[in-house]
Order: C-alpha cells, then structure tokens, then sequence
C-alpha cells in the first residue's frame, strides 16, 4: 500500500511540473522579488544598498557577479556562528565541494529552504519524470541506493556541520525515503571510500534493489565489486528488478556502452539529472531527448553570460538564445548571490527552456586557437567507443608545448585496452575533428598541431590518483580538459 501510494504522488505531480515550465519568466520574476526581500534584510544586502522588489536593472547594477572567494568571509563567520549574513535565517550544514578544478575546499552553505524548496524538490521532480516516461514501473517495490559522500561534525564549531551534498541529503531525508533507502545510514555516510563500496555490496547483495542515483563513475565501481563478490555476468542476475538509474554530475555518455554490458536488456532506465553542492537545476524533459528541463520555480533564480564575453554581460533568463554557450550565475534560498558555479551550457529550446550542459568554465583545451570543450570530447570519446567497441573507465587531456609534437596529450583508462593504440588515435582524432571545425582547421597537414598522444593507463591509475588528493568517491571527479599540464603531470607517474 505505501508503495503504491508513493507511486501515485508522483504520477500525479507530472502536469504541475510542465504548467510551471510554460511560465519560466513569470516564475523567475515572482523569484527576484522574493530574492530581493530577504536581501534587503541581511548584512550582504545591506553592504550594497539592495531594497525590497527592486527591478533586475537595478538588482544587476547594485550587485556584483562573484566567485567563491568574494563570499568566503561571510561563509567563514556563519560557520563560526554569526547568523543573518547571506540569508535571513540561521544556516548550520554546509556542502563541502573539494570541486574538479581546485585543491581548495569550497563550503556551500544550505539553508533549510535550499533542502526543502530546491534539492529535495528537484530529487522529485527527477521521479515525476520517470513515473510519467514509465507509468507501470514499480521501483518502490524494492529499495534505492544512493551513492554519495560523507558527514562530519565540523571541527571548528560545534553547530556547524559539513559533509558532501549527497550525506547531507541523505541526513535530511524524509521517513518515507529512509524506509525505502538501502544500505542503512551509517554505512552510506562512511568516511573512509573503499570500505564503504565493501560495505554497501555485502549489504545489499541480497536486498530488492529498484534504484539507484549516483555519479556514473562511482556508481560502476559498486557495480564491479557487486559482479565480484557473487561471480554473476551482469547486475541483473543480482538485482533482477533493477529498473531505474538517476544519474548526474558527468556526461553518461562516455558511459553508456559499459553499462548497457553491465545491465544488459531494456528494463534499466536511466534519468540524468543537474545537481549541484549550489542547487539543483535541471533534469531530463524527455526520454529519448537528452536535453535537460531548467528548473525555473525552484528557489533559484538564474542568470548567464556568454563565455566569450564575461561576467559584465550577464543577463536574466528570458533574454537568452539558443546555442549560445553561456556560464551560470545563480541567486539562490541558500545565500548565494550572482555566483558563478563554473558550469556552462547551451540552450536547445526557450519555450520550454531546454538545455545541454557544455563544460567548466575552467575546463577546455585552447593552446593553440582549438576552443576544445568537454561537451566535444565526450563526444568523440563516445564515438570512439563505440567504434571500437571499448568500455571506458576515465580519461583526462591536456596541451603539448614540445618541439615536434605540439598538439593534445592524453590518458586513457579502460576496462580493456583497444587492441591496436594506432588505430584508436586515428579514430579519435577523426571524430575529435567531426564535432569541432577550429580543432579540425589546426590539425589540417599536422602542421599546426600534430598527431594526438595517447598513453594506456593501467588498472585503477584515476582511482589512486585521486586516492593520493583526498578525493576518492561522493561528488569528487577527474577533471577531463585542463588548458595546462598540471593535472596530467600528476596523473602520469600513477600509469
């Protein structure tokens, strides 16, 4: 009876979620207003004269577009205590997002209202979304895992508590889902990476798995230990009423071929979704679309500006256009105000505003004129897959400096490597130059740039690179481009 009440809930939701997507502006605009209240109240605001419904023109001209850094100080004394500084009311769990980019911590502050009226609301809308693609579909049956990260008491106070996004949901979430959430907390939230997967499988083998969300990294290394433990070929021999995927925080694409080798058959479902330590911003519109639905009524309010021009440039949601690849500036219930997360996209769609995630901010390849963005190279890691039939683990890249080889430098690591390297560089190279004409343009007669350089990594090379940093498991990912070598340096000597 619980499950098919829960089940019901969220068929039902499916009309609401779509009648809001037809009026992003008019949400985006309610939300401004409401933003601009609660900054009229706080010491941030104040810093820069914000009054009570102010029109975003004067919103944009009162109020800088900022990083992590700007907000640091504020961050740092409401960890120690104070209150009432980025949001009218007292914040006590903070997100700890290491991020792809930087060795610095970063600690995203979550408000009550960010939990109820953002996170939880979009994890539903990810359900409303599969309950509407597969109306007969009964993963609450069974139970879900999720795969996140870890919770701490922070050390520095008391009242203040950190842990990755993931563990503070989990903390946070309603009877309910406990009920139907599998292994139990304790395990879930585990500090320590490679004994939680232990833990996890063993706990799990023998329960009724429906579901699971997770990164699509971390999510196949459980899968792997599970195929271990028991000797089965594919999950479903294990989990036989597996049926759902809720996936985020990377392409699934580079992926897609492993897992269909790992879940084989049409029952696994896999819905991708947009979530952040910052918020949760979209999730897919449509099954066979990948295009991801913008969250537009739930507590953030958005911004972008085009990459090729920069922050001075940003503009509200209903003045974007399509195909344009913007970064991302939110106003958030949590306290962040026009931040910049790192993220960009491109819309495929105004009405309803659909779009693609594109990169990091940070992460491209430019040495030499290519503009080489993650959304090109998963692309062409894809194909290159699929056409060599290879099963992808991680890879990152990076540019070449040296005399005679200036070009791209890469790492690959695969579950099995392709049986000729030679024919695996020209097959990437050829679908690297199919999805960007400036990469293309600058390989023309190996002139410009040479011949891609490929190194085989070897079992779990990423796994202990990011075991070295701290990084293993939760939201922590090898960042695929760096228009430097620093990265690359540091993964080569784990080959």
């Amino acid at each position: 009876m619980i499950s098919s009440a829960i089940g019901w809930y969220f068929k039902q939701r499916h009309q609401e979620l779509w009648e809001f997507a037809g009026k992003a502006r008019q949400n985006q605009e309610e939300l401004l207003a409401f933003f601009t209240d609660k900054l009229s109240r706080i010491e941030y605001g104040h810093n820069y004269g914000v009054k009570s419904e102010m029109p975003y023109e004067e919103f944009r001209s009162a109020l800088p577009v900022v990083g992590y850094e700007e907000l640091k100080p504020f961050i740092r004394r409401t960890m120690d205590g104070e209150q009432q500084l980025l949001w009218p009311a007292d914040i006590m769990w903070f997100a700890k997002s290491s991020g792809t980019t930087s060795n610095e911590s970063k600690f995203i502050p979550i408000s009550y209202e960010s939990l109820e009226h953002n996170h939880f609301k979009g994890s539903k809308e990810a359900l409303t979304q599969f309950h509407a693609f597969y109306p007969e579909a009964d993963i609450f049956d069974g139970k879900g895992i999720l795969i996140g990260g870890t919770h701490k008491m922070n050390e520095m106070n008391g009242k203040a508590f950190v842990g990755d996004l993931s563990a503070i949901l989990m903390f946070h979430m309603p009877s309910w889902a406990n009920y139907k959430s599998a292994p139990d907390l304790n395990i879930a939230i585990m500090d320590n990476w490679e004994e939680k997967v232990e833990k996890m499988a063993q706990a799990t083998i023998k329960q009724n798995i429906t579901s699971i969300s997770g990164a699509p990294t971390w999510t196949m290394v459980l899968l792997n230990r599970i195929l271990e433990i028991t000797g089965k070929e594919h999950i479903h021999e294990v989990w036989p009423n597996l049926q759902l995927f809720i996936h985020g925080g990377m392409s699934f694409e580079p992926y897609r071929e492993t897992y269909k080798q790992l879940i084989p058959g049409n029952q696994m479902k896999y819905i991708e979704t947009y979530n952040a330590s910052e918020g949760f911003f979209g999730v897919q519109a449509y099954t066979e679309q990948r295009d991801l639905l913008l969250m537009t009524h739930h507590g953030i309010f958005y911004e972008f500006y085009p990459v090729a021009k920069g922050p001075e440039f940003a503009i509200p949601l209903w003045e974007v256009e399509i195909g344009v690849t913007y970064a991302i500036v939110v106003t958030s219930n949590s306290g962040l105000w026009r931040y910049v997360i790192g993220d960009t996209i491109a819309f495929s769609s105004t009405d309803p505003y659909l779009f693609k995630i594109t990169g990091r901010t940070k992460l491209f390849i430019n040495a030499f004129g290519e503009e080489l963005i993650m959304d090109n190279a998963d692309f062409a890691v894809t194909q290159t897959c699929k056409i060599m039939g290879l099963r992808l683990v991680d890879y990152t890249g990076a540019p070449c400096f040296e005399k005679g080889r200036e070009g791209h430098e890469w790492i690959f690591e695969f579950e099995e490597n392709p049986i000729s390297l030679d024919a695996f560089i020209e097959v990437f190279d050829e679908q690297l130059k199919l999805v960007n004409s400036d990469y293309a343009g600058k390989r023309k007669g190996n002139l410009l740039m040479k011949d891609p350089q490929v190194h085989l990594a070897s079992c779990d090379t990423f796994r202990r690179w990011l075991q070295s940093k701290g990084k293993l498991g939760g939201q922590h990912k090898v960042p695929r481009l760096g228009n430097h070598r620093e990265w690359l340096e540091e993964i080569l000597p784990f080959i």
